[in-house]
């Protein structure tokens, strides 16, 4: 952990808040869910997540409540490596000697037992308002474990899906982050980022508190990340990311002690990282693979998929991943640095881990599904807007069949129970995701293909089946509210031999339908962990009205758990939620644009308002109508909020999503001028009250927008956000590197471009305040991005200043960070618009 911040404006150390004692454990329940420990287990004692109030203290300046605590600064994009970092679409699977040459001991995942940290049925002092989140339903169907922030941090807890008695599993403050309860009850694995940086680690626990162990991560310097579970529930599959040491194998990065409140000087300041970070020595570092400006039969046949072309080089390229040979754009020799290893791991560590999928070079590697034979594996891959689903064949690791993907829910697809048929959601030679069915043969290659379920002008977000694998659960994001649908799916017949004369027009006999529409209470469902079973289907919602909770449909009756949130602590008492309304809008170029206003309240229809323009992350996220509490901050201030999908955004197409690509990050940055132009036509916003703000890709457009239209915004607010692509690239992870040349460019390759792209390229433009916000911990976009456009703001006499969150990485985790952060970023925001 960083060492204390020091308050920069009274020089005093601060010291943080102590935490909550491990709690005792708590009730054990009885009965068939919950199995008693085994001798073997006997160990002593054993998003997108809401927005809302937590457990971090932080580094603060600015106006108002958390501006008091004073000002610091640090150090570095987007998105892409919520999985496990790093990816290329050419060699694919092989032997683990093949792919990456010598792999250290130290890669394949042993378990290593942990004392207990279950909790009571409550931490002390909960928070009145939560949200709850990423629910995975038991065998039974009768329990559900779920992440909740009821105790200040993201965190594992249970509770039946018709009680209200709930239990906390892991009383520790690292954030949680993904859940999986195993099939056969036994153990609920689950993903944890220690210090709220961006490694991670998998664990797993008994449904009863007891047998807690780290399954894969506990390295330093390493991450690990969870996939699906065996069928039967004896192993799960882990994937784990390669150390990426330091130079010299340090342990701690020296840096200076600022000399002028809220930033560093390289000569005077020692900044403690945990063991195992790395430090940089100023060069991009990237895994290797197929970058953007490459060309090559690898990034061909992703190309001719996604265009429905096939010519003799993608159909070569098809045969060199098939057999599993290289292509030419790996580094087999492990030169490039960094790789991940996909593993099939047993909680007890009785069986050694068996190998899965490994690869050199890869910006993401998850197991989504396995056959219930065991024979296929189904692995997600690739960089971001590059993904890629592969059969994997697990006797020999060869792939079997490649077809592109959709980004966003990195849960593709699943075999039918006989491995017949492939369901899988792909995007492949299409504008919107729709539901594939791939006819197999038994040694897991391609006997036909056709498109299951499609709709016209909107995509398949979210796909989920039925534990007898008869029942799917289809998901459409329609102008970013779902659409839910569950429908019968039958699977290719088994006896079907046809081979290659089966077309591609052809799946077998696969079916899908009849169908059914399911009523939702929210707009937006974020997560299917059940579709059938005991306690019918169950959904993790969110929406403009309530904070993000779990309910379930049984008979045709949606039903909110008792546990989750509670639609009365949305918003401060005497003020009701603000829904907002959609509003379209024409580019300057002729590209449609939309987003979603919301209106402070008490507000008159024709008053002309002061307005929040915000920017969502990614690029690929999209702006959905789901409870934002950072807008209902700034709505409660009299601010009004208009959050747009530029140019590159999700939900509204793959030209869309592609549109920002190369030279289009230029009408990128036109889209947030043309947004804010058209509220004020509207006569919505006051042209002389206009702020923009935006965290992570957003916080890049913040800065943009600035430097790009100087006169425009009155002030900004800038979170996470890259400053310099040169920059980032030398500081980021490698694996997300990987993945950000082939969305912004390589950073060889294009440096000019670039060069030219980076607002610290153009900050002699810059003329209004700003504030930027960086997690202290954050190794996706390195604190010194922030750090070095406010140290050049000010040296061109301008104010500006860097709220530093402790115990953060590039996502804000910690509920008291989380308040901090808006409450901060809506006091400065109101002060340069008052007037």
């Amino acid at each position: 952990m960083a060492a204390n911040a020091r308050n920069q404006l009274t020089g005093a150390q601060e010291t943080p808040p102590p935490r909550p004692a491990t709690a005792a454990p708590p009730h054990r329940p009885t009965g068939p869910l919950f199995h008693a420990p085994a001798a073997e287990d006997a160990v002593d004692g054993a998003p997108w997540p809401p927005e809302d109030d937590g457990n971090a203290p932080a580094v603060t300046a600015g106006a108002g409540e958390a501006g008091r605590a004073g000002m610091t600064a640090g150090a570095g994009v987007t998105g892409g490596a919520s999985e496990a970092g790093g990816g290329h679409a050419g060699t694919v699977t092989a032997p683990m000697s093949a792919a990456m040459g010598s792999m250290p001991a130290s890669m394949a995942p042993v378990p290593v037992p942990l004392p207990g940290t279950a909790g009571p049925l409550d931490t002390p002092q909960p928070l009145r308002s939560h949200g709850c989140w990423y629910p995975s339903v038991d065998p039974s169907g009768t329990y559900v474990a779920f992440i909740c922030d009821r105790g200040g941090v993201p965190q594992l807890w249970t509770g039946p899906v018709g009680g209200s008695e709930v239990h906390l599993l892991d009383s520790d403050p690292h954030p949680v982050k993904e859940v999986a309860w195993s099939p056969d009850g036994s153990w609920i694995a689950y993903t944890t980022a220690p210090g709220g940086g961006e490694h991670t680690r998998v664990l797993c626990v008994r449904p009863d508190g007891t047998g807690r162990r780290i399954l894969a991560g506990a390295e330093p310097g390493s991450s690990a990340y969870l996939g699906c579970w065996q069928h039967d529930g004896s192993a799960v599959a882990v994937t784990v990311a390669e150390p990426v040491l330091p130079p010299g194998g340090a342990e701690t990065e020296e840096g200076p002690v600022p000399v002028e409140p809220g930033l560093a000087d390289p000569d005077t300041y020692t900044v403690s990282r945990p063991a195992g970070w790395a430090s940089r020595d100023g060069r991009a570092v990237l895994l290797g693979g197929p970058h953007y400006g490459d060309a090559g039969p690898a990034t061909q046949s992703l190309d001719q998929a996604r265009t429905g072309t096939d010519d003799e080089a993608g159909r070569a390229a098809r045969v060199h991943r098939a057999h599993g040979e290289e292509t030419g754009r790996v580094d087999p020799e492990g030169t490039a640095g960094g790789g991940l290893a996909a593993y099939l791991v047993d909680p007890l560590g009785v069986a050694a881990p068996a190998l899965v999928a490994v690869e050199r070079g890869a910006a993401t590697l998850r197991v989504c599904d396995l056959s219930r034979d065991g024979r296929l594996a189904l692995v997600r891959r690739g960089p971001r807007a590059r993904r890629e689903a592969l059969v994997v064949r697990t006797a020999d690791l060869r792939t079997t069949f490649a077809l592109p993907v959709a980004d966003g829910d990195p849960w593709i697809g699943r075999f039918s129970p006989d491995a017949t048929t492939l369901w899988l959601r792909s995007d492949a030679a299409r504008e919107f995701a729709a539901l594939f069915a791939v006819h197999l043969d038994p040694a897991g290659r391609r006997l036909g293909l056709t498109v299951a379920a499609e709709r016209a002008d909107c995509g398949l977000e979210l796909l989920a089946f039925g534990h007898d694998g008869r029942t799917a659960a289809l998901a459409w994001n329609v102008r970013g509210a779902t659409e839910l649908e569950v429908t019968a799916v039958t699977a290719a017949s088994a006896g079907d031999a046809r081979g290659a004369a089966v077309t591609a027009a052809s799946a077998g006999d696969a079916r899908v339908g009849p169908s059914r529409t399911v009523p939702l209470p929210h707009e937006v469902v974020t997560r299917i962990p059940q579709v059938d079973g005991r306690a019918g289907l169950v959904l993790a919602l969110s929406g403009s009205q309530r904070r993000p909770g779990v309910w379930w449909l049984f008979e045709g009756t949606a039903r909110r758990t008792a546990w989750s949130s509670r639609d009365e602590d949305a918003v401060p008492p005497g003020r009701p939620p603000v829904r907002p309304v959609p509003l379209r809008l024409t580019a300057r170029d002729g590209l449609p644009l939309g987003g979603w206003y919301y209106r402070a309240p008490g507000r008159g229809p024709g008053e002309p308002a002061p307005c929040v323009i915000h920017l969502h992350g990614g690029p690929e996220e999209q702006e959905r109508p789901v409870f934002n509490p950072l807008y209902h901050e700034l709505l409660g201030r009299g601010l009004d909020v208009f959050a747009p999908d530029v140019r590159g955004s999700s939900g509204h197409g793959r030209s869309f999503v592609d549109a920002d690509l190369g030279t289009g990050r230029f009408a990128a940055i036109e889209d947030v001028a043309d947004c804010a132009a058209h509220v004020v036509m509207d006569g919505l916003a006051d042209p002389m009250r206009l702020a923009v703000m935006g965290r992570s890709y957003g916080g890049y457009l913040v800065m943009a927008s600035l430097v790009w239209h100087p006169n425009l915004f009155r002030t900004g607010v800038a979170a996470c956000g890259m400053s310099d692509f040169a920059t980032f690239y030398a500081g980021t992870e490698p694996w997300i590197a990987e993945s950000a040349a082939h969305k912004y460019g390589h950073p060889e390759h294009d440096r000019e471009l670039l060069h030219s792209l980076s607002p610290m390229t153009r900050v002699d433009a810059l003329r209004v305040p700003l504030l930027t916000v960086h997690g202290e911990h954050d190794t996706n976009v390195p604190l010194g991005e922030s750090e070095q456009f406010v140290r050049a703001a000010r040296e061109r006499g301008l104010e500006a200043e860097l709220l530093m969150l402790r115990d953060e990485g590039h996502d804000f985790l910690r509920a008291d960070s989380r308040r901090i952060y808006r409450r901060t970023a809506a006091d400065w925001i109101e002060r340069h618009l008052a007037g």
